[in-house]
């Protein structure tokens, strides 16, 4: 039995389309973060900072998005979604799923920013700025890495389910002009059909905007 534990438009999202990706059958529970339930002892007995994911399989439960991919696509070697141990490529890919963690805090904050903080005038233009800004060097280091390539290791692998997650939230900040193979990316990331599954599977957007302004904070 594996379990996923999801939000949606959370980092969960990494997890359910890999699940996906890999065949697996599985089961998603769905959670809340307003509703105080992820506080619950339920939950943090899974996930001891309450934070999804948390993955129930092999009769445990492991939390952390990149720890799940990791794990998931190390249990599943036939399916050719990681380098193994040894393989040049190996450090590339790690190298990858962690930065895409990096950029995905940049994007949590932007989310916090310009979503859930509350009163509006409580949100912070110059940090809006500034996260702005850095969100947008991590996008010129993954444009110029992506240039004459399909995906980050040049096959698809696990280091794109951890990344592509990423790739909705970005172009809500920043605009796509002047990154077009991030947007040719996220194009081949859209066409995946294991990918169309998750989108359906977990649940509508947090984003009631196409596009965010910084004035808008």
């Amino acid at each position: 039995m594996i379990r996923l534990h999801h939000v949606p438009g959370s980092r969960s999202m990494r997890v359910l389309w890999l699940l996906e990706e890999l065949g697996l059958e599985y089961e998603l529970k769905t959670w809340s973060l307003t509703d105080g339930s992820l506080r619950s002892p339920e939950f943090r007995s899974m996930s001891p900072a309450g934070r999804i994911p948390a993955l129930e399989i092999d009769g445990r439960s492991i939390f952390e998005s990149g720890a799940i991919v990791e794990y998931l696509a190390e249990r599943h070697p036939e399916a050719g979604l990681a380098p193994p141990l040894g393989e040049a490529s190996r450090a590339d890919y790690l190298e990858w799923v962690h930065f895409a963690e990096t950029q995905a805090n940049i994007l949590q904050n932007l989310n916090f920013h310009h979503i859930f903080l509350r009163p509006v005038e409580a949100r912070s233009v110059a940090m809006t700025k500034l996260d702005t800004k850095r969100l947008e060097v991590t996008m010129k280091a993954l444009e110029a890495h992506l240039e004459g390539r399909d995906w980050l290791l040049g096959a698809f692998s696990a280091a794109d389910c951890m990344l592509g997650f990423n790739l909705d939230a970005m172009f809500r900040f920043v605009r796509a002009e002047g990154f077009p193979a991030i947007a040719a990316y996220r194009a081949r990331v859209e066409a995946r059909p294991a990918y169309a599954r998750a989108v359906a599977a977990g649940g509508a957007s947090m984003y009631a905007q196409e596009f965010y302004e910084v004035s808008d904070a």
